[in-house]
């Protein structure tokens, strides 16, 4: 069995399947059809606008809305679970290298996921804050010694641990932020911070 980086679970046997049918499309779909998914994992509110955008992308492209729900479920796999562990684009690249996509495909999404990962990496960080009550937090810094990404080399980063309370239970949440992800991360914060204030 094939080690993945974004889950230790088997994986649904239709995702080779969906895969397939995802390199049957041209570049150019599939970029159309990573931007809606990223602006849908960015604005996951906008769950109307998601499943408008994918019955006009199904339309344009004379694909069956079915089998792209499918696909875009399968698709959504990877970045649920890189989230959790945090993944480099580089390993979600693999995994998806590995689930079946080309390559070309795996790396413009590996690209995509560089973007806007920082800001996912807040999303979920401050819903998990929203949800749950923040017991304790500690932090330490860090300078990336090798890496696959050469620019990340000797750039500082931060490792943050939050202590969350879920119900009766207590679990740890580590995240691992460069710099300036740290800073917008605390100006979100303060924002969720004002927002809670004005509730009060």
């Amino acid at each position: 069995a094939q080690v993945l980086n974004f889950t230790r679970d088997p994986v649904p046997e239709a995702v080779s399947g969906d895969m397939h049918n995802l390199n049957q499309l041209s570049a150019q779909q599939f970029s159309a059809l990573t931007d809606v998914l990223f602006r849908f994992l960015t604005e996951p509110k906008e769950v109307e606008r998601f499943l408008t955008q994918l019955s006009d992308f199904a339309t344009v492209n004379k694909i069956s809305l079915g089998p792209l729900k499918n696909i875009v479920k399968s698709i959504l796999l990877v970045p649920n679970g890189a989230l959790k562990r945090n993944l480099s684009s580089e390993q979600v690249r693999a995994d998806f290298i590995a689930l079946g996509l080309s390559e070309e495909k795996a790396s413009y999404f590996a690209e995509q996921w560089k973007v806007n990962s920082p800001t996912l990496t807040r999303l979920a960080v401050g819903q998990t804050l929203m949800i749950n009550q923040l017991i304790d937090m500690e932090w330490k810094f860090g300078v990336t010694a090798g890496s696959s990404e050469l620019e990340k080399v000797g750039s500082i980063f931060l490792q943050l641990k939050l202590v969350i309370k879920k119900g009766s239970r207590m679990e740890n949440v580590y995240i691992e932020l460069t710099l300036p992800q740290f800073y917008s991360f605390l100006h979100e914060m303060e924002r969720v911070k004002t927002s809670l204030e004005s509730f009060s």
